[in-house]
């Protein structure tokens, strides 16, 4: 294996997903200068524009519904699967070929995340169903393919972490694993996301954290996102001189969020 050239953030979320990534550098005197990567993404038929998130929707069409290279993207001429914004919008016209909210479904010990349960709208027998992992893998095999399109380096080299709701069981992790493993994304890092949202603060802050934060204080951390709610208690320690966090509680992972929360403010009022 090469040696990385980068360190990637990939947020694979409930709604959308991003992919942040920084230059590996041996000198820790230089700035740290952390790109957002636009993402390529058909946003109708024939159409491609990258925009900053890719939505995690994707759209399976009826074989005869669009003409060849509709949704071809520029790494992938033949494409017969929509992912992000084009699936988006087809969500709300043919809901039971679209995807939505895996995430959630990955999570849910209750389904087989392993089977062809979803689009869970769908009824016809002729709509060829997916899993839930399976879904997770088109969005990072997605996110690969752009990465690479756009610095010329293999995702799979470099140095990948992907956020995850701190109230993922084991086996939603490790079905997230094997997800990155299918789109050949081996050896990659979990990180919690309330627990990056922490780190991002942090930094935002530079040395300021200090007036803010002492060794004992107890952070609420509460990630409100597209589609979940996730919530963690974090306390700051220190070791040898350096910050350290530990997490000491979890809240249940809560489907509200986006759309989800204003249903329920209109709802409540």
């Amino acid at each position: 294996m090469s040696e990385a050239k980068y360190i990637v953030g990939i947020d694979l979320g409930t709604s959308n997903c991003a992919l942040s990534f920084s230059v590996i550098t041996d000198d820790t005197n230089a700035p740290q200068t952390i790109e957002e990567l636009e993402l390529p993404q058909v946003t109708a038929p024939g159409t491609i524009e990258s925009r900053p998130l890719l939505p995690s929707f994707l759209y399976l069409p009826n074989e005869h519904e669009l003409a060849d290279g509709a949704l071809a993207l520029p790494w992938d001429d033949e494409a017969t699967v929509a992912v992000g914004s084009y699936a988006r919008s087809q969500s709300a016209k043919v809901p039971d070929r679209t995807v939505t909210s895996s995430k959630s479904w990955l999570c849910h010990d209750g389904a087989d995340r392993r089977g062809p349960i979803l689009p869970w709208a769908a009824r016809s027998p002729d709509i060829e169903k997916v899993s839930p992992i399976e879904t997770a893998t088109q969005f990072l095999l997605h996110l690969s393919a752009a990465f690479a399109d756009a610095t010329g380096a293999p995702l799979h080299e470099q140095q990948v972490v992907v956020t995850v709701p701190a109230s993922f069981d084991p086996a939603a992790r490790d079905l997230t694993v094997e997800a990155a493993e299918y789109a050949g994304l081996g050896g990659l890092s979990l990180l919690e996301e309330p627990q990056a949202a922490l780190y991002s603060w942090l930094d935002q802050q530079g040395n300021d954290w200090r007036k803010q934060l002492t060794v004992g204080d107890v952070v609420l951390v509460c990630d409100i996102g597209g589609g979940t709610s996730d919530f963690s208690l974090i306390a700051i320690t220190e070791s040898g001189g350096s910050l350290e966090l530990e997490r000491l509680a979890v809240g249940e992972h809560i489907l509200l969020g986006g759309d989800n929360m204003d249903f329920a403010l209109a709802f409540a009022l």
